[in-house]
């Protein structure tokens, strides 16, 4: 009987492909290997992402995941990353490429140096980081939102979930993409945040310390909105400057392709919230330009994962066309859109389209014209006519 070869575990490098067995499932699925990391005791882990997938999926892997039996390398040539050696101390230092061993091949490669020496292996080349945690737009200085799309994602640094856990009040959270913490955070299993001003600490004794001293129980600003437990704050970021940074920081673990903006002050942000005996415990979401040149309605929009799948994006969508109402507008999210924040405004926009042509048909008399007009319905909605049409040609 023949023995399948398999590729040397020490071989891959980042921007391999090859089959991954997803946490919980039994296929293999294609993937690309994005970072390689050995653990204290030698073994190796890679953070992989799954091809056709999106990357809030991306995970750290063991061995035992790999289909090591078929194996794409990428071309060579590429500026070599580092594979990074998980120590004690947490030091990361430089040593020599590595070369590819050939598939295989049972001899294992000599460890040179001890266990904080970094081995380099090679990639494509990848675009240079920009040096502030809060970049602007890489293409155009205007600001277009309080995250703004292009920046983080050729950057091959930022592609890799860079904390494991979140600790917000009552619920512990996985992130799922890349957020510019500072860099001894990264290393913990879990950061604790402030539910109610959003800052974030090391450890649950110092959460415990800042809860002594902090007053607030709502985010600061002012309560606009409330229905039973639910209540509007809207947040401008000019007066609470903190805040507003600490969430963009905090909504980027949930949002991909989103570059966070410094300076806050062109914005407002309106917190949804959840009233209990402790106080006001932040939902989810949005926020929009105070002065927009091209009329936005909603720069971000976010419904924490504890809270997704009850209805809370809607009333989020919903709310930003309320005020775009009370401005006399017809307001649009800042585009595009990602993968559900599409879905949710695409039903959005149907079920309203739906409700006033219904509404229109029972107002008209039997020898009524029944037509109504895409401006008639921006008008009524505040839909910006050209997501109406857009809707009425996807459905």
């Amino acid at each position: 009987m023949d023995t399948v070869e398999r590729w040397p575990v020490e071989s891959l490098v980042d921007g391999a492909k090859l089959g991954v067995r997803m946490t919980g499932d039994l296929e293999f699925r294609e993937a690309e290997i994005l970072s390689i990391r050995i653990t204290p005791d030698r073994k190796y882990r890679f953070y992989v992402h799954y091809i056709d997938c999106n990357r809030r999926l991306d995970e750290w892997v063991g061995e035992s995941a790999l289909d090591l039996t078929n194996v794409r390398f990428p071309q060579k040539g590429g500026k070599a990353p580092k594979i990074q050696v998980d120590t004690s101390s947490n030091s990361h230092t430089s040593s020599p490429d590595r070369e590819v061993p050939k598939k295989g091949s049972t001899r294992k490669r000599k460890v040179v140096g001890d266990a904080s020496e970094v081995v380099k292996a090679e990639e494509a080349p990848v675009v240079p980081r920009p040096p502030s945690p809060f970049q602007a737009d890489i293409k155009a200085p205007s600001q277009r939102g309080s995250m703004s799309i292009i920046g983080h994602s050729e950057d091959a640094l930022t592609r890799i979930r860079n904390i494991e856990m979140i600790e917000l009040g009552r619920y512990r959270i996985q992130p799922w993409y890349f957020s510019p913490y500072p860099q001894e955070l990264t290393t913990l299993p879990c950061i604790y945040l402030c539910e109610f001003c959003l800052k974030f600490v090391k450890s649950s004794t110092c959460l415990k310390r800042h809860m002594m001293k902090c007053h607030l129980k709502h985010p600061p600003g002012n309560e606009i909105y409330r229905s039973d437990k639910l209540s509007f704050f809207e947040i401008d970021g000019r007066k609470n400057k903190t805040y507003a940074q600490n969430l963009c920081l905090l909504a980027k673990l949930f949002l991909d392709h989103k570059t966070l903006y410094y300076d806050t002050d062109p914005f407002l942000f309106y917190i949804l919230t959840e009233q209990d005996d402790r106080g006001f415990h932040i939902v989810g979401y949005f926020s929009k330009e105070k002065e927009s040149a091209e009329e936005y309605n909603v720069a971000c929009i976010l419904v924490l994962p504890p809270y997704q799948k009850k209805g809370y994006g809607r009333l989020l969508i919903e709310f930003s066309y309320e005020l775009s109402k009370c401005e006399g507008k017809a307001g649009s999210p800042e585009k595009p859109l990602s993968d559900l924040g599409l879905l949710s405004y695409r039903s959005f926009w149907s079920q309203k389209i739906i409700e006033k042509l219904v509404q229109h048909r029972e107002r008209c008399d039997d020898g009524d014209q029944l037509y109504l007009s895409v401006n008639d319905l921006s008008e009524e909605t505040s839909i910006r006519k050209e997501d109406i049409i857009s809707t009425l040609q996807v459905n």
